[in-house]
């Protein structure tokens, strides 16, 4: 069969295949045409017969994956690195900014004007090399898709024109990786989203990314439950369950439903979680689980983890490979992997998330950093605790449809009916205890208190000021536990 490939660059590429390869197989030449080493990241992508996209199943036959249709795949980013610093080539990098400007422009990636801005000023700069409307002309930004449609405004573009100006002599390569260093920082970085009902029929999205699962309702995050806080994933039917990890309080064990559109889409989202929580947690993948009655699925995400990935990218001693990008010659530059801001990818703002509204983080004068402001929306603030305690409440099973998660029983039911589980190893590549997740849980409040004085004008020089200690803003952090309270001040004097 001949496969027809949609790459990130927007061209495609035909290979050649048989139907009883596998899926490996295929996704080897699409990389080895890409020149692409560090490929545990990225995955094909295919419509099925309802339209829905899946990702390609290396370990499966073709055949029996693409059942009637065109053999056409898409070849995007399957696991968002939390650090894309940490790649080790910057042709793995340029794929990742492909991707990413494409979610901005699709709108899968929400982003504030200021971010458009400031993005789109370094990707001219990566793409189109330093500003010079002289040689590349008055409407140089119109050849590059910045940001989606209805955003891409003469406005916008004027004030990416003016941010490209001062990006003059910095190289593509690192024009990129300040790109990823701000994308990452966005709130729907990498999350890959499922239309599901809570208990109560009302609609929401439930998104998997690699610190955990995120609902949102109209366009608003709801919860999130981390790794560490899950103890189970499994499906039964068209519902999704997550049992979730008791907390200091709670003595049960507490179990969570979802209900999904159908089979297809609830086992769709259950080996999404599968392979994220494999990748990003664990430092070698599970073995499938033997059983006596071939009950449930014994999908198992058998690639390489993040920890192995890294491990095998840290071997690569080759020279850079050219990159050819959209307008410019510019070949990139193999570099040492530099740690950029490095956040783990468990880290998680305190405040809530929106997926139509990005969370822009701001410094005041003082110097004073206040995250959480809600571009776009305008909903009262939450701290982390009273969110995690208001979404779907817990599913209660009547005794005619009480299921073990384990799935023993003596009859063998049909697939429809088959409930796949899979229980999450709390072991992680860091070798964190699972204590630190739950002393992170016990925060039943925070307060913030942020106080500015203004200082008059004229009341003598800067050693007088300093001497009377003027106090120019200061902000108290509170937070208790269940355990204590733990009061912060950050005070700015001149």
């Amino acid at each position: 069969m001949t496969c027809r490939i949609s790459l990130l660059d927007g061209t495609d590429h035909t290979i050649k295949v048989e139907k009883r390869d596998k899926g490996q197989v295929l996704f080897e030449q699409v990389c080895s045409h890409l020149n692409l080493l560090e490929r545990d990241y990225f995955g094909l992508v295919y419509c099925d017969t309802e339209g829905q996209k899946n990702w390609l199943d290396p370990n499966k036959e073709l055949k029996k994956q693409i059942q009637g249709g065109q053999w056409s795949f898409s070849f995007r980013v399957k696991f968002y690195p939390p650090d894309p610093a940490q790649l080790q080539e910057d042709l793995t990098r340029y794929y990742l900014c492909l991707q990413l400007r494409d979610d901005i422009v699709s709108g899968r990636l929400p982003c504030s004007f200021s971010t458009h801005a400031v993005l789109g000023a370094l990707t001219a700069q990566a793409e189109l090399g330093d500003h010079d409307p002289q040689e590349l002309g008055k409407d140089y930004l119109g050849q590059l898709r910045l940001a989606p449609a209805a955003s891409q405004t003469q406005e916008l573009m004027d004030k990416i024109a003016d941010l490209h100006s001062g990006h003059r002599a910095m190289s593509p390569a690192d024009a990129e990786l300040h790109f990823l260093d701000k994308a990452k920082k966005l709130a729907m970085y990498g999350v890959e989203l499922h239309s599901a009902k809570d208990s109560e029929g009302v609609d929401i999205m439930l998104g998997v990314c690699a610190s955990g699962l995120l609902i949102y309702r109209d366009k608003l995050r709801i919860n999130r439950f981390a790794w560490p806080k899950i103890l189970k994933v499994s499906y039964k039917r068209s519902n999704f369950y997550i049992k979730i990890r008791p907390g200091e309080v709670e003595q049960l064990e507490s179990s969570i439903g979802f209900r999904l559109p159908n089979h297809r889409a609830a086992k769709r989202l259950w080996k999404t979680s599968v392979e994220h929580h494999t990748f990003f947690r664990l430092v070698s993948p599970e073995a499938p689980p033997k059983r006596f009655l071939p009950l449930g699925s014994k999908f198992r995400y058998s690639g390489r983890t993040q920890a192995e990935t890294r491990q095998a990218s840290a071997k690569i001693q080759r020279a850079a490979p050219p990159i050819k990008r959209s307008a410019s010659s510019c070949s990139g530059t193999k570099r040492a992997p530099v740690s950029a801001n490095n956040d783990s990818p468990m880290k998680e703002p305190t405040t809530v998330a929106a997926p139509a509204a990005a969370v822009a983080a701001e410094t005041n004068v003082n110097g004073v950093v206040t995250t959480g402001k809600l571009i776009g929306l305008e909903t009262p603030e939450k701290t982390e605790s009273a969110m995690e305690a208001e979404p779907a409440a817990p599913v209660t099973k009547s005794d005619s449809d009480q299921t073990d998660y384990a799935c023993d029983g003596a009859s063998s039911p049909s697939e429809s009916d088959r409930e796949e589980d899979y229980t999450t190893d709390l072991k992680t590549q860091d070798g964190e205890e699972e204590m630190e997740m739950e002393e992170e849980a016990a925060v039943v409040q925070t307060e913030t208190k942020t106080i500015t004085y203004e200082a008059a004008e004229g009341e003598g020089d800067v050693e007088d000021a300093t001497d009377t200690g003027m106090l120019m803003s200061a902000q108290t952090i509170t937070a208790e536990t269940n355990s204590g309270t733990t009061t912060t001040h950050i005070t700015k004097e001149e």
